[in-house]
């Protein structure tokens, strides 16, 4: 990959706005970010390079999301299948067809979307289950070992639950925290990122503190309906994206 002025800052712009959605929902929302990272490099080198740095903003954003904004009960749950579902991303990296994978999850993010829709978008709170946090765990922990896409599976699950705006960023936080720290081996061993992209990456950090710190206080500014709607938005901008990606793959 060649290193260009506009190389570095279109992905600082993307790597920015990644640590905006971070500070600003917790995690959960990083291929809001990658289109921008595409117009410069494919999305598999996009992923080498995004590997570390999701290491480096979320130990940022836990700076804001304390253990007081964890909701302990839904991460011992959904850890497990988070990391089950990364051994299996590994895996079955070099054989899944992503294109299918990521219309699956457009399909089904878009349907949730719509039951709480035509729901009157008012949110339904549902007890704990343990059947459903393992399976949002796994379908996650493939996802985003496959596309950096394991928000929606999480969301789905946590949204019902009716958290409060704090605990719900600092639980998808967490979550994503060990995720990111999971998978950041598997990818690098994946892609073995070359010295450009190294150098890429030294200069994308200086946009994490500001990033995650502007989101941060952006969240600060919504209240509880305002943030859920806003995540809600978020689900169909990310299963649009999605459903282009698996789409267009296939038109190719």
């Amino acid at each position: 990959m060649e290193l260009t002025v506009s190389t570095v800052l279109i992905a600082f712009a993307g790597v920015f706005l990644i640590c905006f959605m971070k500070g600003a929902f917790g995690g959960g929302f990083s291929i809001v970010g990658i289109p921008l990272l595409s117009l410069v490099m494919d999305p598999v080198t996009a992923g080498g390079l995004l590997a570390p740095l999701f290491i480096a903003m979320d130990l940022f954003a836990l700076r804001y999301w304390k253990p007081s904004t964890w909701s302990k009960p839904d991460i011992v749950l959904l850890l497990p299948g988070l990391l089950i579902g990364i051994g299996c991303g590994y895996l079955l990296f070099r054989v899944l067809d992503h294109r299918a994978v990521a219309i699956v999850m457009a399909v089904v993010t878009l349907i949730f979307v719509g039951m709480w829709f035509v729901g009157g978008s008012e949110p339904t709170v549902r007890a704990r289950s343990s059947p459903k946090a393992v399976a949002a765990g796994l379908a996650s922990g493939v996802t985003t070992m496959v596309a950096h896409s394991g928000g929606p599976p999480l969301a789905m699950y946590l949204l019902p639950l009716g958290l409060s705006k704090d605990v719900y960023a600092g639980t998808t936080s967490l979550f994503f925290t060990v995720g990111n720290a999971t998978k950041a081996v598997p990818w690098l061993l994946l892609v073995r990122p070359a010295g450009n992209v190294w150098i890429l990456m030294a200069a994308c950090l200086f946009a994490i503190p500001v990033g995650v710190w502007l989101g941060w206080r952006f969240h600060a500014k919504l209240d509880q309906k305002q943030i859920f709607r806003a995540c809600y938005a978020l689900l169909v901008v990310t299963a649009v994206k999605l459903l282009w990606d698996g789409v267009s793959g296939y038109l190719a």
